[in-house]
């Protein structure tokens, strides 16, 4: 196997650490403009406001197939009670292979203050969902047959869940989800690649800033493990606020980093590397409405491509029925 191949291939190991042909909804860093939901179904509801959020990724400008993922999600309370709800919508695409699905989550809130202007609350969440699976093989067999290949558009549906907790507690906040717990055998369930898809989510963090002041700044951190591989990769974030009287301006960075490598042969020996994801994004809260743009950028020294992943968020804040929570927790106010 010549050096090209075995580029190719610790390319394709290191993506691995953060994306799946089959896993269900990826794992980004969409959650930082403001979605917390996308990954964690315990946030259902726990904001002050039902929330709309579209966006749209797309990576590897230029390149044919190139990944590609679109999200729809609303999440909101029933009334005035302490159950929220969530939907998600989902298109993901990665050259032959692509999944849809749609997610529905009930989440219930436990608020252990007085009152709701002091946060102090606990929240539980169940998503359940249908991703339909796709392998395009039509164009496979252009150079002959292959027993292997069908040379048709395969599909399958399956059904998985997540379930989650949250504590939010004024300043400071803390998740942790378990996606995939069902095993999905997807359009691969005749080839050795496993079918648990189980994924195991923390989060920490805490938004700091003077009485007063206009500006507020927010460390977060994110680890999450694959349960097959036992593959694992950590988010250390910074993020800042502003305050403005039309709503908000906030920006900050995400570094992604695998904490297991990938090897490869570089021509004199073996090398590894491990993957490391880049992300800067800014954002801006006019009013009730959302809008944010972020860029991931692969730093490792072996890439299938320069580009990164481009994503635009949009959303759109409504039906604020409760009064704002007196701490610096812009996802929950």
């Amino acid at each position: 196997m010549n050096l090209k191949k075995y580029i190719i291939l610790v390319v394709v190991a290191t993506l691995s650490n953060i994306t799946f042909s089959q896993e269900g909804l990826p794992v980004y860093v969409d959650y930082l403009t403001d979605n917390y939901y996308l990954i964690h179904p315990s946030m259902a509801g726990a904001a002050n406001c039902d929330k709309l959020r579209l966006t749209g990724r797309q990576q590897w400008f230029g390149q044919d197939d190139a990944p590609q993922l679109q999200t729809l999600s609303l999440n909101g309370r029933f009334g005035d009670s302490q159950s929220g709800y969530g939907v998600i919508l989902f298109n993901d695409k990665n050259g032959f292979h692509s999944q849809t699905g749609a997610y529905l989550t009930y989440a219930h809130h436990l608020l252990f203050s007085r009152n709701e202007v002091d946060l102090n609350q606990l929240s539980f969440g169940l998503s359940a969902g249908f991703i339909q699976y796709k392998l395009d093989e039509t164009t496979f067999l252009s150079e002959g047959f292959d027993p292997i290949i069908a040379g048709i558009e395969q599909s399958s549906a399956e059904f998985n869940i997540d379930f989650g907790f949250s504590y939010n507690f004024l300043d400071y906040y803390a998740h942790a989800t378990v996606k995939n717990v069902l095993n999905n055998s997807g359009i691969n369930n005749n080839i050795q690649v496993s079918s648990n898809l189980r994924r195991y989510l923390l989060s920490a963090g805490g938004v700091f800033g003077k009485l007063g002041s206009e500006w507020s700044f927010e460390p977060s951190v994110m680890f999450q493990y694959r349960d097959a591989t036992a593959e694992s990769t950590i988010d250390i974030n910074a993020k800042a606020y502003k305050k403005t009287e039309f709503g908000k301006l906030w920006g900050g960075i995400s570094y992604r980093r695998s904490l297991d490598g990938a090897e490869f042969l570089n021509g004199t020996g073996v090398s590894s590397q491990k993957l490391q994801y880049i992300t800067p994004l800014i954002g801006v809260d006019y009013k009730n409405f959302v809008f944010a743009y972020t860029y991931s950028y692969q730093s490792n020294s072996i890439v299938f491509n320069s580009g990164g992943f481009h994503q635009i968020t949009l959303g759109l804040n409504f039906n604020c029925r409760r009064e704002a929570y007196d701490c610096n927790c812009p996802y929950v106010n």
